[in-house]
């Protein structure tokens, strides 16, 4: 990831400048909170994807790349904060999360102001173009959220209802990173529509990798089993379940269902889905999709922003966290 960063750190920096002037605000409380969220960024991959993404057809960043960057971090920010009021989370990267530190009230106004931070920033600026894309991102996202939910009640997702999740509530907004990228420096919607197919394609995959980490036995970043507990039907257990005898099914139904805060129960089913072969099969269908990923890449010429970007993709896969 370092070596990716070297290579636009020039853009990186600017965005970072520029994206922290987009939060500004002239109220005490919520420049408070804009500051401790800028201090407390992630991997900043959507912005990066954005940034690389442009540079991709022109050497010259434009302003209306940096925007574009900085709607998507707004918008993606926004998200976090207000998943942390639905999930009632207290950690966010490590660290409080708004809701835990002001409580939810704030939490959601200050969700809301990022969003309204990020329309004004392209309506002001006639990015027009870019705030569609993006609008239709955050419409996909909130449609595969109620999707989820509304499925996750029942426990019978099937495969391909859990990739129309993960399309919608995932990989939509690395879809929009990448297209609105590419769309600020080529103006041309064929090389946008490619991007936006390659950046969903990305985002598949690096929702999948997170969902390989519930049954983790190697050290990662986070705690296994916690998508079992919140009764989340991820690839490896919707595999298990289908190709599993009766029996088996109903035990893990019944786990999952009633038995899921039970630490040796989950344990249960993650050595059943072990078992099964619901890893090697997720594996399989995460790597499709990264190679689906790196074959759009590879129809536009070899560069060193070309390698960057296929590095992003390899990184999706291969982080530990």
């Amino acid at each position: 990831m370092d070596e990716i960063k070297n290579l636009i750190s020039k853009e990186l920096r600017d965005f970072e400048s520029k994206f922290s002037d987009a939060v500004k605000s002239n109220v005490a409380l919520l420049d408070r909170i804009m500051h401790y969220i800028v201090k407390r960024k992630g991997k900043q991959m959507r912005p990066m994807f954005v940034l690389l993404s442009a540079r991709l057809f022109s050497n010259d960043i434009q302003e209306s790349t940096y925007r574009a960057a900085a709607l998507v971090e707004l918008l993606h920010t926004a998200t976090l904060v207000h998943d942390d009021v639905v999930d009632d989370a207290n950690e966010r990267r490590g660290f409080f999360s708004i809701n835990a530190l002001w409580k939810n009230k704030i939490a959601v106004l200050v969700g809301d102001y990022l969003l309204s931070k990020g329309l004004l920033l392209s309506l002001n600026n006639n990015d027009f173009r870019a705030l569609q894309i993006l609008s239709q991102a955050v419409k996909e996202m909130s449609e595969g959220e109620l999707l989820q939910i509304e499925k996750t009640r029942k426990l019978n997702i099937k495969e391909d209802i859990y990739f129309e999740i993960i399309r919608r509530k995932t990989a939509s907004l690395l879809a929009a990173a990448c297209s609105a990228g590419a769309w600020s420096t080529s103006n041309d919607e064929d090389t946008t529509e490619k991007m936006r197919l390659f950046g969903e394609k990305v985002g598949v995959a690096f929702q999948i990798k997170d969902d390989l980490f519930d049954y983790g036995s190697e050290k990662i970043g986070k705690p296994t089993g916690i998508d079992i507990r919140e009764k989340k039907m991820t690839l490896p257990l919707i595999y298990t379940l289908e190709h599993a005898t009766p029996d088996v099914r109903r035990q893990i139904i019944n786990i999952v269902k009633n038995h899921n805060t039970d630490k040796a129960r989950v344990e249960e089913v993650i050595t059943l889905v072990k078992a099964s072969g619901g890893i090697e099969y997720t594996q399989q269908k995460m790597f499709e999709y990264r190679d689906e990923a790196m074959a759009i890449l590879h129809s536009f010429p070899d560069s060193n922003i070309r390698q960057g970007l296929e590095s992003m993709v390899r990184y999706t896969t291969d982080r530990n966290f």
